[in-house]
């Protein structure tokens, strides 16, 4: 950004700044924002929708805050042409579950916000053609997840522009939203196992903004303020103390979306936490985001991560995907005067033990420089990637997961935070859908089949700075097994030191250590590997320790000990001191007595 990124006016400024380089994209008659030539699974005319809307996220707080934003021009002539079947920018005819119903949620909340600058000028049958359309949109049907809030987002706007609307649709949908509820402050994001990011920016950052701008239907809004506050004691485990949130989970290109929960406490005058701690997750976040290459050459976000990267993108992802980043700007709305903008911002709190976080099934543990969060319960097996996103053992603010290049190329895949398995050599699996996900104390049990005549048992225990993983795995045939660590950063001239052997294998980084090491009674061969380029949401090019091995049928036990760490005056005697191996039937024993099933996954399906 070429900015601090320390104060409000520093925010202000990104906003623009992030907002200019779409300038020359806008179409002549301004409904169109075409960023790149990728397609998504909706149409063209959606996707330019996409790029027209999404940067009203960080507009429409800007200036309902007081800033100044010299292309309201634009966007009236944009919204007034796009809504009118007569023009050839018309954004299209609307559909049930249609991409369009997404960013009319953007078109609500700015109406809702500034009217005087979004609405108020138009002409009163740009104004019938706007409303219109949106009365048409919140008719339809919206996908059973997140999507209910689009209806409710776009009605807040009609009704603070005085458009008539049959309210019980509003309330049907905030009820169904509820009905997500997990407890302690956790939602899911519809009728799946899993919850993810969508928690945060998505189905609290939407709740919150009911709780400001919706009038009456006070105890529902006194509800998602307090579902708020309980989440954020939980959630701050999903950020590292250099401010980089947990990479897990779909929607990664949205990028600093993850930290506008924090904006959303502020504008809702919700202080879960000492407003310090709050502001002091929402700076650093986007100053880390700041350092990373995340933008084309002429400025305009790419679809990626820490860079330009389709191959972990999702089929919903357009070239404009990546501006609901700009949610994250939400508490621009609020005074500079605010508690939020007035406190100093604090350092992150020290964890020293485990923490579980029961309705996801993750128990998250502080180490130096990172959180990593150990994971059983969660499971999506509909998108690219979906395993890597969601079914890993384990996952890391600085250390993000690798995505698997080559499903037919056993020996190259990475297998990161995860156990793959082959019975070819050739193709492999991995876990995807879970049989069972429990959770005693700040362990974690899952079982899955990755064929349906194989049966593996996974248990995961925190041993910080290592965590450890036991593997029991009945099989009728010989399977071959890969084992990985955590991903870090490959330098360029083989800069980097490896050492692999019996058992062990670690690799020396230029400033991160990654090593895992075997704990079984038969130790498998250590392997210090070089994933494929791309594949790591953060780096383009990464290093890989791994145990490889074979088993033969029957039962077998496999124990695995792994780590990262940045600096060498950690991992030494991190390295010098693994963990022993835990008795299994202690474990077992622990399940047995305090076992409870996971929320999250806790679901007839």
């Amino acid at each position: 950004f070429g900015n601090p990124l320390k104060t409000r006016d520093d925010l202000a400024k990104a906003v623009i700044d992030l907002f200019e380089p779409l300038l020359p994209y806008f179409s002549e008659g301004g409904a169109r924002v075409r960023l790149g030539a990728a397609g998504a699974i909706f149409d063209r005319a959606a996707a330019d929708l996409e790029g027209f809307a999404r940067p009203l996220w960080g507009i429409v707080p800007l200036v309902a805050g007081g800033g100044a934003f010299p292309h309201w021009d634009l966007y009236r002539r944009g919204l007034a042409n796009g809504t009118n079947p007569a023009h050839p920018e018309y954004w299209g005819d609307l559909a049930d579950r249609n991409q369009r119903l997404v960013e009319l949620a953007a078109v609500g909340f700015a109406l809702a916000l500034v009217p005087e600058h979004i609405w108020e000028p138009l002409e009163d049958s740009e104004k019938k053609t706007v409303a219109a359309y949106l009365l048409r949109a919140r008719e339809l049907e919206f996908i059973d997840n997140n999507w209910k809030f689009f209806r409710v987002l776009i009605d807040l706007g009609l009704e603070r522009v005085s458009v008539a609307f049959d309210h019980r649709k509003t309330l049907a949908y905030l009820d169904e939203v509820e009905a997500f509820d997990l407890g302690e402050g956790w939602y899911r994001d519809g009728p799946v196992r899993r919850v993810d990011h969508y928690i945060p920016f998505a189905m609290h950052f939407y709740g919150l903004i009911y709780a400001v701008l919706a009038k009456g239907d006070e105890a529902r809004k006194v509800r998602f303020r307090d579902r708020a506050e309980i989440f954020a004691r939980d959630i701050r485990h999903w950020f590292g103390p250099d401010g980089a949130a947990l990479a897990f989970g779909r929607s990664q290109t949205y990028r600093f979306a993850a930290g506008g929960f924090w904006g959303a406490l502020a504008f809702a005058g919700v202080e879960a936490l000492p407003w310090a701690e709050i502001k002091g997750y929402y700076m650093r976040h986007i100053r880390w985001w700041s350092a990373m290459p995340i933008a084309d050459r002429d400025g305009v976000l790419s679809v990626g991560y820490g860079y330009p990267n389709l191959f972990m993108s999702e089929s919903y992802n357009s070239p404009g995907s990546p501006y609901w980043a700009l949610k994250f700007f939400l508490p621009l709305a609020l005074a500079g005067d605010h508690p939020f903008w007035a406190a100093e911002e604090a350092p992150q709190p020290e964890f020293p033990e485990p923490v579980a976080l029961k309705p996801a099934g993750m128990v998250a543990m502080h180490t130096p420089g990172n959180v990593v969060v150990l994971s059983s319960g969660q499971q999506h097996d509909k998108m690219l990637g979906a395993n890597e996103k969601y079914s890993k053992f384990v996952y890391s603010t600085r250390y993000a997961f690798n995505i698997e290049a080559d499903d037919r190329n056993f020996s190259a895949a990475s297998f990161d935070g995860m156990l793959g398995l082959s019975d070819d050599g050739v193709h492999f699996r991995m876990r995807e859908t879970l049989e069972e996900a429990l959770i005693a104390g700040d362990l974690l049990y899952s079982r899955w089949r990755p064929w349906s005549d194989v049966t593996v048992e996974t248990w995961l225990l925190p041993e910080s700075p290592w965590h450890i993983r036991i593997h029991r795995i009945a099989t009728p045939r010989a399977l071959m097994t890969i084992e990985g660590g955590f991903a870090i950063e490959r330098a360029d001239f083989n800069a980097d030191r490896s050492d692999a052997g019996d058992g062990r294998a670690v690799w020396y980084g230029q400033t991160d250590i990654s090593a895992i090491v075997d704990l079984s009674p038969d130790r498998r061969a250590g392997h210090a590997m070089s994933p494929i380029p791309n594949t790591n949401l953060i780096h383009a090019k990464t290093l890989l320790p791994q145990l490889r091995g074979e088993i033969g049928p029957g039962t077998t036990v496999l124990v695995t000990a792994a780590m990262a760490l940045p600096s060498r005056e950690n991992w030494v005697k991190a390295l010098d001191n693994p963990p022993t191996c835990p008795h299994l039937d202690e474990v077992e024993r622990l399940f047995r007595e305090k076992g409870t099933r996971v929320p999250a996954f806790d679901l007839q399906l």
